[in-house]
């Protein structure tokens, strides 16, 4: 049987489902063994008191709002909401319709009347005043105005015009002729043939000087600066540049053997395994804690669950069986008195809203006049007066 080369195997691999947190375990050293125990039984006997203190206070808190505030609340707006539907609600109906009839015989009706049988027919009489006044100015202003200057624009003015435009044309002419002739022509003579001529004179002149002085400076400054350049300064720099380099490798090999090798090696020996055990601590504290946190609240939801059930069997079993036995068949005649009473009361409040549409029905009648089954024929469905 041939043997398989240690290069061509699969290297291993957990199986799906394997557990990450056991294999961690496993790799582990025993400094984190002998490190974990003893944390997690401090923390368990830190946490274990505040772990019961908190889940006392929550049960409590559930407890008050569930047995407490919660049926407080709904008692209490349930309370307003039928004093509110009962009371005030149809108080405030009343009130407003009221007012708003008030309101409209008052301040709406007489403005209505005022512009429909006044204000109405007045505005149409002194707009058709005021059109067949307009019409008439109209007819005025043509015959007076518009005639009499349209013929003067036809038959004096337009001839004029005429006129006027043919003798400024033929002067306009002759003054053009005159300028042409005596500054034109001697204008042109002079640029051709004397400034023409000069200026190539003047221009030859400046090219000849400035050929010149680029030879003189070519040769007096340029030449001069190369050669120092070239034979001087680049020598110097070079020599320059060596000594800094040689100065640099030497700072360079003294810091790093200086201070680069201490620092690493003080890094490497000493700050990395006390890193890693502090590490190790602290993430032992983490896990301790959470372990300790997990199961102080085990044992405090045992403790207070024994406790609820037996403050369930003492007390709130016979409470309940009090409500449900004593107090509730003595409630329902009260509330059945109360049901009685707010009846009485809506009847009350709705014969006032019928006493409050006759007097409104009355007044409109005696305002604007019409009988009483034309009144009644005019209100809405459900709010006829009988």
């Amino acid at each position: 049987m041939s043997h398989t080369p240690d290069r061509f195997q699969k290297p291993y691999r957990p199986r799906h489902g394997a557990d990450p947190a056991a294999a961690a375990r496993e790799s582990e050293g025993c400094l984190v063994a002998a490190v974990r125990m003893p944390v997690r039984i401090v923390m368990f006997v830190l946490v274990l008191p505040v772990r019961m203190v908190w889940d006392a206070l929550a049960a409590c808190g559930k407890a008050l709002h569930r047995t407490v505030l919660r049926p407080c609340g709904r008692a209490i707006g349930g309370a307003f909401l039928w004093l509110g539907r009962t009371l005030v609600m149809p108080v405030v109906r009343g009130v407003g319709l009221a007012l708003m009839w008030t309101g409209k015989a008052l301040f709406v009706w007489p403005w209505v009347g005022l512009w429909r049988y006044v204000l109405a027919p007045v505005g149409r009489g002194i707009g058709t005043f005021l059109g067949w006044t307009g019409a008439g100015l109209a007819w005025l202003g043509r015959v007076l105005v518009v005639v009499p200057l349209s013929w003067t624009y036809a038959h004096v003015l337009t001839p004029i015009g005429h006129a006027l435009a043919a003798l400024v044309g033929g002067f306009g002419s002759g003054c053009g002729w005159l300028g042409r002739y005596l500054f034109v022509v001697p204008a042109v003579a002079l640029y051709r043939y004397v400034l023409t001529p000069v200026g190539h004179a003047v221009v030859a002149v400046v090219r000849g000087t400035g050929a010149a002085l680029a030879w003189l400076g070519r040769y007096l400054i340029v030449v001069p600066v190369v050669a120092v350049y070239r034979y001087v300064l680049t020598p110097v720099g070079h020599a320059v540049v060596a000594v800094v380099r040689g100065t640099g490798a030497a700072l360079a090999w003294l810091g790093r053997y200086l201070i680069v090798v201490p620092v690493v090696a003080v890094y490497r020996y000493v700050l990395t395994p006390v890193g890693r055990v502090l590490a190790v601590v602290a993430r032992e504290t983490g896990a301790g804690l959470a372990f300790a946190w997990r199961a102080a609240g085990r044992v405090s939801r045992s403790v207070f669950g024994f406790l609820g059930r037996l403050l369930r069997a003492v007390f709130v079993t016979p409470f309940v069986w009090t409500w449900r036995h004593v107090v509730r068949p003595v409630c329902r005649p009260i509330a059945q008195a109360m049901r009685e009473t707010a009846r009485s009361v809506r009847a009350a409040f709705a014969s006032v809203r019928a006493s409050v549409r006759e007097t409104r029905a009355e007044i409109r009648r005696a305002l604007f006049g019409g009988s009483r089954t034309q009144e009644r024929e005019q209100l809405p469905e459900g709010r006829r007066v009988p």
